[in-house]
C-alpha cells in the first residue's frame, strides 16, 4: 500500500511534465536538449540562490513572518529570473521557434524545480506507514508550478526576444512577470502571515497559475498579431 501511495504521488507529481512534452508539439520538434538545458540552469541557479539565502538571511527560531526576511528572500527570488534570461537568450538552441522555446524551457525549469524540492521528500514521506493527503497537494503544487513556470518564460520571452510588441502591452507584460516572479513570497506570506492551512494555499497556487496562464497566453497572442 505504501509503495502504491507513493507511485500515485510520483506520478501526480512528475507525470504532468511528460504528458506536456508528449501531447504539444514540443516532441515532434525534438526539444528535449533544450529543456535538459533549462533544468541544468535551473539547478545552477538555484545554487547560487541557496548561497545568498545562506549568507544574507539569519536563522528565524519562530515560524512566524518576517517582512525584512521576506523581502530580501523576494530579491534573491529574482535570480530565478536572471537564470531564465540566460536560459532564453544566451543558451543555444535548435532551430525552433520562439512558441516552442519558452515552453521547453519552462517545461525544463518546472521539471528540475520538482526533481530538487519534492522528490526526496516525497521518497522519504509517501512510503511511510501512515496516509497523509500532504504528498497529493504537493503533486499539485507542483502542477501549478509547471503551469507558473512556463508562463514566467512567456513574458520573458515576450520582454527579451519580442521586439516588435505593442507599447500599451509593455507595463502588463512586466506587471504579470513580476507576480508570477514573486509567488513563492505571496505564498510564504499567506502561509506564515495570514495562517492559510497548506491546502488553501495549494487551492491559491493552483487558481493563480490559471489565471497568470490565461493572462500570458492573451499577451502572447495579442504580441504575435500584425500591427495595423
Amino acid at each position: 500500500m505504501t509503495v502504491f501511495h507513493f507511485f500515485n504521488c510520483a506520478i501526480l507529481t512528475f507525470g504532468p511534465h511528460a504528458v506536456y512534452y508528449s501531447a504539444t508539439p514540443l516532441s515532434e520538434y525534438d526539444t528535449l536538449g533544450t529543456s535538459i538545458k533549462a533544468a541544468v540552469v535551473y539547478l545552477a541557479t538555484a545554487l547560487v540562490k541557496l548561497i545568498c539565502l545562506a549568507t544574507f538571511l539569519k536563522v528565524s527560531e519562530s515560524d512566524s513572518f518576517d517582512p525584512y526576511q521576506e523581502f530580501l528572500k523576494a530579491l534573491i527570488g529574482f535570480i530565478d529570473v536572471a537564470g531564465l534570461y540566460f536560459a532564453l537568450t544566451q543558451l543555444t538552441h535548435r532551430n525552433i521557434s520562439q512558441n516552442h522555446k519558452f515552453q521547453a524551457v519552462g517545461l525544463g525549469w518546472a521539471f528540475a524545480d520538482s526533481v530538487l524540492h519534492r522528490l526526496a521528500p516525497l521518497w522519504v514521506g509517501a512510503r511511510g506507514l501512515e496516509f497523509t493527503w500532504d504528498y497529493i497537494l504537493q503533486g499539485l503544487e507542483a502542477n501549478a508550478n509547471l503551469v507558473l513556470s512556463i508562463s514566467l518564460a512567456a513574458l520573458g520571452s515576450l520582454m527579451w526576444l519580442r521586439k516588435n510588441k505593442p507599447k500599451t502591452l509593455i507595463p502588463i507584460i512586466y506587471l504579470s512577470a513580476g507576480i508570477v516572479a514573486t509567488m513563492p513570497s505571496i505564498t510564504s506570506y499567506l502561509r506564515r502571515g495570514l495562517g492559510w492551512h497548506f491546502p488553501k494555499v495549494v487551492g491559491f497556487e493552483l487558481f493563480t497559475s490559471l489565471v497568470m496562464a490565461f493572462i500570458s497566453w492573451q499577451l502572447f497572442a495579442a504580441c504575435q498579431r500584425p500591427s495595423v
